[in-house]
């Protein structure tokens, strides 16, 4: 005969047997609430409001506009601009931050003299503020800067960062030599999982060094490379400091300008939330569907 069983409380099955855990995960789930469901659907209900800011207490009438916003966003020349500059940063920082990665940490994870000094050596860009780091780049790469007086006359004219060619393709080196520590580091930690014994057996079957590299290292830690490309399009979608600060906001004539950089114009130099939110919308759609995408291609057997 069937034994009839209790039903567990409500409290048991949301919390599970252990409720002590739950409360551990509490403060993550508050902090995610709070930094990205709640401005990532705030976003979403202005995008869809002739929204503007105004002063506290205020009455103001923010009428429903539906996809105007949107209509507008994708209407506009600039923004179809600001997304080819991203495109052309990433064509250059992604395959250049898997690549050199990859190369600088089988390099560091062989035993070399002073290994541990060049393994903080490459990580101190990453953790050194963004400003500082344009500041050294704008001293190498201004009209009077280091690079032009190596060049001579075969520096680009004009100079490098007011130059509509060069303009971006400055700013995807910068990020790449920026943030290549910490690729670097992940990389180093994939290293780790790859088996010695591995490059050992290849060695003894006459396999070079440039082939075990192909066939053994690059294999062994391709679940840090998916993470590494997912990662640099995620930054790289989001690059507006870099932008504004290297090339005065967007110039030369939108060069460089970017879908962050683009946001900032709208949301807070002309008040215009809503289309900014749009802009912030769209972009979060995009670079979700790239991320999935960059996955599946790259987790494929």
């Amino acid at each position: 005969m069937a034994v009839a069983t209790r039903p567990r409380p409500l409290a048991q099955r949301i919390l599970g047997n252990q409720p002590i855990g739950a409360l551990f995960v509490a403060p993550y789930i508050i902090f995610l609430i709070a930094v990205f469901a709640y401005p990532l659907g705030f976003a979403l209900y202005m995008s869809f409001y002739d929204y503007f800011f105004a002063a506290p207490g205020a009455v103001v009438d923010r009428p429903f506009v539906g996809l105007d916003n949107y209509t507008s966003v994708l209407g506009d020349a600039v923004f179809r601009t600001a997304v080819w500059n991203i495109v052309k940063f990433m064509i250059i920082n992604v395959p250049l931050t898997v690549v050199l990665s990859l190369v600088l940490a089988t390099a560091l994870n062989a035993k070399l003299p002073f290994r541990t000094f060049f393994r903080a050596a490459y990580y101190v860009p990453y953790v050194t503020a963004s400003v500082a780091i344009v500041g050294i780049w704008l001293f190498l790469f201004n009209q009077n800067g280091l690079a032009n007086a190596m060049l001579g006359d075969f520096a680009p004219e004009p100079t490098w960062l007011v130059n509509e060619f060069w303009a971006m393709p400055m700013i995807a080196l910068l990020v790449t030599w920026k943030q290549m520590g910490f690729y670097v580091l992940l990389y180093l930690a994939a290293l780790q999982n790859v088996p010695e014994e591995l490059h050992e057996a290849a060695a003894v079957d006459g396999a070079n060094t440039i082939q075990r590299f192909f066939y053994i290292t690059v294999p062994g830690v391709r679940p840090a490379t998916v993470l590494v490309v997912i990662l640099s399009t995620i930054i790289g979608a989001q690059i507006f400091t870099e932008s504004y600060l290297l090339t005065g906001g967007g110039g030369p004539n939108n060069a460089s300008v970017t879908p962050v950089l683009l946001m900032y114009r709208e949301g807070i130099e002309q008040n215009h939330p809503g289309v900014a939110a749009a802009i912030g919308v769209l972009l979060a759609i995009a670079v979700m569907a790239l991320a999935l995408f960059n996955r599946f291609v790259l987790e494929r057997d």
